[in-house]
């Protein structure tokens, strides 16, 4: 009996022995593992590279695509209404073409708001239109201030605001966007065009941006003309928010800039549909036999309102995501924490906070 007991506690000894080498190798291949594929720290984390913090930004993206747009004006809002299309004739002239009835509340009859930033389908556009508007038969007349704002409902850093004008539809002649940063409490002037400048905003057409002067807006009349080919309206304008911006080879060390094309909100302000001028031979016998016509033509027609970029980070998260509370947050990385991830995170103040870099991911310390 005391022999078998013996031979069990040598057995016992030596399967303890056993697992216990089992075990410490185990936690021995675990380590040379870890060393050896690093990465796994971080598994396919843009914000890393192996152990090393980098650079994230999140995708670049249409930040207004089915974004809500409010309108000061709408076709049909306040029931049945006629408006007339605009044909282009010969010798680059416009006149009035067939009239058509906006009514908001019949399907397709609607021209809303929502239509700015849906899916655009070349082969079936939808446009938001505004309610005809009385012509400016003078430049001491009032503009027509019809506006569309855009709320991106975070910061965005953006790259171009773009509108893409509707079929025959007059293209507008004034327009002023500007952008906020503050979601709608205060707005400052981003872009403008006109084909009088100097008159309708009291600035130079195409004036030179330098250094000491980056974040001025600037007004151009080039969306009046097709770019080499003669004169001719266009369908789109595209405003870049970095053109002719020198520091704009030099973004990452230009808090200037980066300023610059920060924006929450972004409106649009039709001014003048098309500059008071006196009316040709034809056009006055068109008028006189279609009284009111004019008027009916003079109305907003846009069928896109696209504005590119990428939701603001400052180089600390790969995307932004919706909270709980609904607001949309980057997802920050580098002990950063903030809705731009602006900021470090508690007990992480070794290093004072800095926006990630190409050269440095500036990762706040504890």
């Amino acid at each position: 009996m005391k022999k078998n007991r013996a031979a069990a506690a040598r057995i016992l000894g030596i399967l303890s022995g056993i697992v216990l080498f089992g075990y410490g190798s185990a936690l021995a291949g675990s380590e040379i593992y870890a060393k050896t594929f690093p990465s796994q720290q971080h598994p396919s984390d843009p914000c890393y590279d192996e152990d090393r913090p980098r650079r994230c930004i999140p995708n670049f993206v249409n930040a207004a695509f089915g974004a809500a747009v409010e309108a000061s004006s709408t076709c049909g809002s306040g029931g049945p209404t006629r408006y007339c299309d605009v044909i282009e004739q010969p010798g680059g002239s416009t006149g009035i073409g067939q009239c058509h009835i906006c009514d908001d509340s019949t399907p397709r009859r609607r021209f809303p708001a929502s239509y700015l930033t849906d899916v655009s389908n070349p082969n079936n556009v939808t446009c938001w239109r505004s309610e005809p508007l009385v012509t400016s038969q003078s430049f001491s007349a009032p503009p027509d201030n019809v506006t569309l704002t855009l709320s991106l409902g975070k910061k965005y850093e953006l790259t171009y605001v773009s509108l893409q004008f509707c079929p025959k539809a007059a293209k507008p002649d004034s327009i002023a966007i500007y952008k906020s940063m503050d979601y709608g409490k205060t707005w400052q002037p981003f872009q403008f065009y006109s084909s009088q400048c100097r008159r309708v905003y009291g600035r130079p057409n195409r004036a030179t941006i330098t250094k000491a002067n980056e974040q001025e807006a600037r007004c151009t009349d080039s969306h009046r003309y097709t770019g080499g080919n003669g004169l001719a309206p266009v369908g789109r304008i595209a405003f870049s928010t970095l053109e002719g911006r020198p520091s704009a080879s030099d973004f990452d060390n230009s808090p200037v800039l980066q300023d610059w094309v920060t924006a929450t909100d972004v409106r649009v302000v039709f001014n003048r549909l098309h500059m008071p001028q006196q009316p040709s031979q034809e056009q006055v016998s068109h008028l006189a036999n279609n009284p009111g016509t004019s008027t009916l033509a003079h109305h907003y027609a846009v069928s896109d309102f696209a504005v590119g970029g990428r939701c603001k980070c400052n180089g600390h998260a790969a995307r932004c995501i919706q909270g709980k509370d609904g607001e949309v947050a980057c997802e920050c990385r580098h002990n950063t924490a903030g809705r731009d991830c602006e900021r470090c995170r508690p007990f992480h103040f070794d290093r004072p906070w800095a926006r990630a870099t190409a050269r440095d991911a500036n990762e706040c310390k504890g």
